[in-house]
């Protein structure tokens, strides 16, 4: 049996930082993966931050659509909430995944989130 370490590939989706309005995550390649799980963290929220995330997919990795919600597992709340944490999954057919960040008001959020890549054709993973 093989560790866990050596099954998985980890890439950033968000850059670990304050966020004050809406933002692209970083376009996640699938390419030799066959799942993909997003960690999502929130830190502190200034002046009731109203923001959310959303799963979004790309067969050239450029042009982004909202995701299915058949090609999402999982959920995250309307309004993300400080200091939490949240999984997304996703299992639809194309090439590029990534998270968008919405702001419907207030000032900023602390925010980061990493995807996590599964089901590896080739192992161990480096």
């Amino acid at each position: 049996m093989r560790d866990l370490i050596s099954t998985i590939g980890v890439v950033p989706a968000f850059t670990p930082s304050v966020k004050s309005a809406a933002a692209d995550g970083l376009a996640v390649d699938l390419k030799g993966f066959n799942r993909v799980a997003f960690l999502i963290s929130t830190g502190a929220i200034v002046s009731d931050g109203d923001f959310a995330v959303k799963l979004q997919e790309s067969d050239d990795g450029a042009a982004f659509t909202d995701a299915d919600d058949t090609a999402v597992l999982g959920s995250v709340p309307a309004t993300l909430e400080a200091a939490s944490a949240y999984k997304l999954g996703y299992v639809g057919f194309k090439r590029y995944t990534r998270l968008a960040l919405t702001k419907a008001g207030g000032t900023s959020i602390g925010l980061g989130a990493v995807a996590v890549l599964g089901d590896p054709q080739h192992a161990p993973v480096s």
